[in-house]
């Protein structure tokens, strides 16, 4: 078979070659195939083997030879309604225009004839699809007469007929389907209905369909369940407390939102006679999920907990992570504590880290915190309620403000960009729907918090590097220089001022930042620098944290949602608590470490994709509400297609280029709508503009200019 198969191959590149640049039907080159027994089977094997290899170009049922010069294999990476991207085995993304797709879909293998290109990415056309790796999609049902019609989400935004479907299905329903027969064209597939969500026009709907498309799933398996309530009956052994360092007179308590039921990290401060000691004291979860159990397996597929609008799908089931490893208030918890001493200037003298047992005093809330400080402040007094939820830490609660205070000033010095960038926070009706957006508000208990958790996240990443033990590091690399070079180019046309140097140091970033603080450009520079920045991620290599200027950092400090944490916390108990040496920790944990890191940097991406896209929809369903009311907004993004406006309460819409009334008009490359060439619309500037129309299913919001 292998020889005859060879002997095939041969034969079509040799008649093929002769044919020259012209095409060749099926039958025709297996026609000029000589042999006295030719076989089909073998034929259509060995063509179909040259393609998938890229050395014959397979066009609508027409083959010719390929110059393997001229063609590479990459994966269909995204596809929107008019064009696509491949990515290449060496990450370069390739520009598809609609046309020249072929009918492919996210994640298959493509082989791709460059094209000549206009923009800054190279440009190609898928000549064959050779995996087909793409089949399921949600989308949003369409009925014309029988015809059940489904356009896709997430792919080129042609209608696919529906052939098979066993639901009752109504106008504006999201589905779920799967195609099950390919054409050359989107509009060509066919598609079989498996799953319908309900109205589009819900956001909690939507937000289904982005969860399921994404493998997220709410609910865990039995086995997880059964181990979980396992776990929580379990509670604090008698055995297992009496080996832990006792905390429990300590005066420690948390600090979260109002409505936080996964509570893991809690803080402890004393003022020394030479400076501080502070104690970061975390969820001991690593007791509770072993290694290789199904608790365990769940967590690593998850990799972190996943929050939007008022939901949250945790990490673990809800037995964990809202009971015995929550540090609920007055209940005897199990934690992992960083005890570290800082001199009175804020810098790290030692720290240890100590398997507890704590009692933490209060559930602390962000608000009521930060009432107390202003009250202090002000010399003010304390409102009774709080007064009495609090007592006996309104000696502490200042003591913590001014650490953070001298622990941020540090930051500072270090030259750390203090970006700033506004969430949303999204209020929810009785039944589910977006009622109102406002932007989130932090005060001096949330900069308090993420300060704390900063040491002793340095702490941990320290203490792995001293020992050189494998580890999960936080890392954060130098912006590319490109990235840089186009946030120089932008600030030099909006005539900000930019230090002069050979190579980027986060300082620098911070003086661009420091140029436009309490400008009307500030939230526009704010997120150019962001865009300029590597995105950070998780590493087994200690390379440093590039935007907050540590060259140690790690995440320790939230086990209970994020993988990363709980890989940490097992590794440092095995070197803490049971004094494993270093050759043992090194077999142990390297290709867990490694693992461990790769996999949770994708999981954290996937997660922030979905939360954004969720809460997208929130946010047009709410504007939904407010088509045709006039609002004050910024310019804070320009596009060939027209812009972006965000209002105040960060809701952000698109005018669309086409809206634009007594145009023509032309986008400069930069950042500004312009009309004879001269600029009119430019990021930074004021525009009101009216709410004109919502799209919950893809969470797109179009604003248009108000009439003058």
């Amino acid at each position: 078979m292998a020889e005859i198969l060879d002997i095939y191959k041969t034969r079509i590149k040799e008649i093929l070659k002769q044919n020259g640049k012209k095409s060749m039907s099926y039958h025709t080159l297996y026609g000029k195939c000589r042999g006295r027994k030719k076989d089909p089977t073998v034929f259509k094997k060995a063509l179909g083997e040259l393609v998938a290899q890229g050395i014959v170009h397979e066009k609508n049922d027409k083959y010719s030879l390929a110059k393997k010069t001229d063609t590479f294999h990459a994966v269909i990476s995204r596809i929107n309604k008019t064009f696509g991207f491949a990515e290449k085995e060496d990450g370069t993304e390739v520009f598809i225009p609609g046309k020249f797709l072929m009918g492919s879909m996210p994640g298959d293998v493509v082989l791709i004839k460059p094209l000549p290109s206009d923009g800054e990415s190279p440009e190609g056309e898928v000549i064959s699809v050779l995996e087909q790796n793409f089949s399921e999609f949600t989308g949003i049902i369409k009925l014309e007469g029988k015809t059940i019609l489904i356009t896709p989400d997430s792919i080129a935004k042609e209608d696919i007929i529906v052939t098979q479907c066993d639901f009752d299905v109504k106008n504006g329903d999201k589905a779920l389907a799967v195609i099950c027969r390919r054409g050359t064209r989107h509009s060509e597939h066919r598609a079989r209905i498996t799953a319908v969500f309900g109205s589009s026009e819900k956001a909690s709907v939507s937000a289904e369909a982005v969860l399921y498309i994404n493998g997220i799933s709410k609910t865990f398996d039995e086995k997880v369940i059964a181990e979980a309530k396992a776990a929580e009956q379990l509670g604090i052994p008698s055995d297992e407390a009496s080996k832990r360092l006792d905390l429990r007179d300590e005066i420690i308590f948390t600090i979260d939102g109002a409505d936080t039921k996964d509570i893991d990290d809690a803080i402890s401060v004393k003022k020394l006679a030479e400076g501080w000691e502070l104690g970061v004291h975390i969820a001991d979860v690593s007791f509770y999920v072993k290694p290789h159990s199904e608790l365990d397996r769940s967590a690593f597929r998850r990799g972190t907990s996943i929050y939007y609008a008022n939901k949250v799908i945790p990490m673990l089931p809800k037995e964990l992570s809202n009971g015995i490893c929550s540090l609920n208030p007055q209940e005897d918890r199990l934690a992992f504590s960083c005890i570290m001493n800082l001199d009175d200037m804020g810098q790290l003298i030692k720290y240890k880290f100590s398997k507890t047992i704590i009692r933490s005093r209060v559930k602390g809330v962000y608000s009521e915190v930060n009432r107390i400080l202003e009250c202090m402040e002000n010399n003010l007094a304390i409102p009774q309620e709080l007064s009495e939820k609090y007592a006996g830490l309104t000696d502490t609660i200042p003591l913590m403000a001014q650490l953070a205070a001298i622990l941020t000033d540090n930051k500072l010095k270090r030259g750390a960009p203090q970006i700033e960038t506004t969430e949303s926070k999204l209020i929810l009706d009785e039944n589910d729907i977006c009622i109102d957006v406002m932007p989130r508000e932090r005060g001096k208990s949330e900069l308090i918090i993420e300060e704390f958790m900063l040491m002793a996240n340095t702490s941990a990443a320290r203490l792995a590097k001293e020992k050189n033990i494998p580890f999960v590091y936080r890392i954060h690399e130098k912006p590319a220089s490109e990235k840089i070079e186009e946030l120089l180019d932008t600030a030099a046309r909006l005539n900000i001022t930019v230090p002069s140097f050979k190579e980027i140091k986060p300082k620098h970033l911070s003086m661009i930042l420091e140029k436009t603080k309490d400008t009307p450009l500030s939230p526009i520079i704010n997120k150019l620098v962001l865009r300029s920045m590597a995105k950070a991620k998780y590493s087994e290599e200690p390379l440093g944290h590039f935007g907050l200027v540590l060259s140690d950092y790690s995440h320790f400090t939230s086990p209970i949602r994020r993988y990363p944490d709980l890989a940490i916390h097992r590794i440092l108990t095995d070197l803490c608590y049971e004094k494993q040496t270093v050759e043992y920790m090194q077999k142990r944990y390297t290709a867990f470490a490694h693992e461990a890191s790769a996999h949770s940097s994708e999981t954290e991406l996937t997660a922030m994709k979905v939360e954004w896209e969720c809460e997208d929809c929130y946010i047009a369903e709410y504007m939904g509400a407010h088509i045709g009311e006039e609002f004050e907004g910024m310019i804070v993004s320009v596009q060939d297609f027209g812009f972006f406006a965000a209002l105040p309460n960060t809701v952000q819409g698109l005018v669309r280029i086409e809206s634009l009334k007594n145009g023509p008009y032309d986008f400069d490359g930069h950042f500004t709508i312009t009309k004879s060439g001269k600029p009119v619309y430019t990021i930074g500037d004021k525009v009101k503009v009216t709410c004109v129309s919502t799209d919950v299913s893809s969470g797109q919001v179009d604003f248009e200019i108000c009439d003058e």
